[in-house]
């Protein structure tokens, strides 16, 4: 297998130019050698991986686990006999009152995980859950968790509040942020924007000598049981099992989950020569992921989906990865090319469907890549066009981040028309994939914002521990940030505001007035007992499509 250093992913080029200025088909696994999971103990069944619950309905939630059966039976490893699996919902942590209960199998074609996908709950209603492996009344019990369910769809809800986060790297730090956020108990879920884990060999992101710990396996993932060893990896996690155990998590992947800078035939980190046919990749890091995510999987094996929080929200889901085309070379006028696409036909038609049918007060979009424009456009507004017109430049100036929707700007155009010719108002855009947080507005024309208004605004969270500007060129915090947030600001007045250093997390709360994003930071990302403190709030009131700073956050 051939290793690539990404020593300059698109994703961070933004930064660099500033401061210059199961529902996928089985897959037959190749064998590739894999480092050991955490120790079983000897004797019965064991679950190793933690509990999980998501995607939340007023009827019900799915639920997670993994069985490890035996010693041996790793992840990935294809070894363990099938184990019965019996599973309770709760109103009280000691059981008392049973909700709903079931049984299923844990086997070696589900890498012996488990899915519970339960109805006949109560809506907006905190439940507690946990799996029993063997005998239903004898057998080993699984750790405790808490879930929530979402209101009925017609409700009045107060208020919702979501934990936000994004980009994880397992070699760059401890998952603080994830523990922090489990210690919440006022969160109604947690949405996760994708890079739930990287695909990337030990030493080769971050750099070489810098891992503060270790990739499982040591490669780069290609295979299923490659795929399934990682994610068995990263669910070791104390601070991850906590979060999944504390909050009901509604996920969405973005390129990692596959390999960096996907698209829908191939990605930047993959060579077929040497490392095969991208669609057997894509179909094993598909079905690794819907076996040990607790994600409902929609049509044609993807992640775009929709959840509705009573008549305050509507969430929709988008999966930014598999349907795409290709990136375009930064400076290309490709980007404006109406024939490549972001989002494929369908996904657009059915998320502008979605907008424009929903009767709630807010629309929240999980988008893995940012929307908003970012770009270095040195001409004035009534030149820039007509020029790049004529020269084959990107018409809203230089896209430094081809892999965002600044690549695709047809796309783009067409969403943002629809939510002006329809009168789709107070849609907030929720975004993770570039290590920095942002408060956006999204404008309808960007070359002549602020006179032409603002159809969305748009919260971006930092990364859990993925490496940001500081870390890239190695520098202090602050050192270089500074002058290159005022650069992006200078050159993009619908940026309000920029971190470009800190690793956190977000905290959503909407009401019925507004929706507020408070963003969190760790004291650093390689302590394992990293403090968090507030930042910074923004917010975006009813009717005004437009970001304005808060000063305090709401708890």
């Amino acid at each position: 297998m051939t290793s690539r250093h990404p020593s300059s992913p698109r994703r961070r080029t933004v930064v660099r130019a500033a401061a210059a200025s199961a529902a996928a088909a089985p897959v037959l696994a190749t064998a590739t050698t894999t480092s050991a999971a955490p120790a079983h103990p000897a004797g019965p069944p064991a679950f190793l991986h933690g509990v999980a619950s998501g995607d939340p309905l007023p009827d019900g939630v799915l639920l997670w686990t993994r069985v490890t059966p035996e010693p041996g039976a790793e992840p990935g490893s294809g070894r363990g006999a099938a184990t019965p699996v019996h599973w309770e919902v709760a109103e009280d942590r000691e059981f008392a009152r049973i909700s709903a209960s079931g049984t299923a199998v844990a086997s070696a074609s589900s890498d012996h995980t488990v899915k519970a996908d339960v109805r006949g709950l109560r809506p907006a209603t905190a439940y507690y859950f946990r799996f029993t492996a063997g005998d239903a009344t004898t057998g080993v019990v699984s750790p405790v968790g808490r879930t929530r369910t979402a209101p009925a769809a017609d409700a009045a809800a107060p208020g919702i509040r979501f934990g936000v986060v994004s980009c994880a790297n397992w070699e760059a730090g401890w998952f603080s942020a994830y523990r922090h956020l489990a210690a919440r108990p006022d969160l109604d879920a947690v949405l996760h924007l994708g890079d739930y884990l990287y695909e990337y060999g030990t030493g080769q992101y971050p750099t070489q000598g810098t891992a503060l710990r270790e990739h499982l396996p040591a490669h780069e993932i290609l295979s299923l049981t490659d795929y399934r060893t990682r994610h068995g990896n990263y669910k070791t996690d104390a601070d991850l099992q906590a979060l999944h155990a504390a909050h009901t998590v509604i996920a969405i992947w973005d390129d990692h989950e596959f390999a960096n800078n996907a698209w829908s035939g191939g990605a930047q980190n993959h060579t077929p020569d040497t490392e095969g046919a991208w669609e057997q990749r894509v179909a094993a890091a598909k079905r690794a992921y819907f076996e040990w995510m607790p994600v409902r999987a929609s049509t044609e094996g993807t992640v775009y989906r929709r959840l509705r929080f009573g008549r305050l929200a509507d969430l929709h889901l988008l999966d930014l990865r598999s349907f795409r085309s290709q990136q375009a070379s930064i400076g290309s006028g490709r980007v404006d090319d109406p024939e490549r696409t972001v989002t494929g036909r369908a996904q657009l038609d059915w998320l502008k469907a979605g907008l424009a049918a929903s009767g709630a007060a807010w629309q929240l979009v999980g988008t893995s890549v940012m929307i908003s424009p970012v770009a270095f456009g040195a001409l004035p507004a009534h030149l820039l066009e007509p020029l790049a017109g004529l020269l084959g430049l990107p018409k809203e100036g230089l896209a430094v981040n081809v892999d965002q929707w600044d690549g695709y700007t047809d796309d783009r155009r067409e969403l943002i028309a629809h939510l002006r010719d329809r009168s789709i108002a107070d849609t907030v855009f929720l975004t993770g994939d570039v290590h920095m947080a942002w408060a956006n507005d999204v404008p309808t024309r960007a070359a002549t914002y602020p006179l032409s208004p603002s159809a969305a605004t748009e919260f971006v969270v930092t990364s859990v521990t993925s490496d940001n500007l500081d870390d890239i060129l190695r520098v202090a915090p602050q050192t270089v940030s500074l002058v290159a947030a005022a650069a992006v600001r200078a050159a993009n007045r619908h940026v309000k505001w920029v971190d470009m250093d800190a690793h956190g997390y977000g905290v959503l709360d909407v009401t019925a007035e507004r929706a507020q994003m408070d963003y969190y930071v760790l004291s650093d990302r390689t302590a394992k007992d990293a403090t968090s403190a507030w930042a910074r709030s923004y917010r975006t009131r009813r009717g005004t499509q437009r970001v304005e700073r808060a000063d305090r956050p709401v708890r």
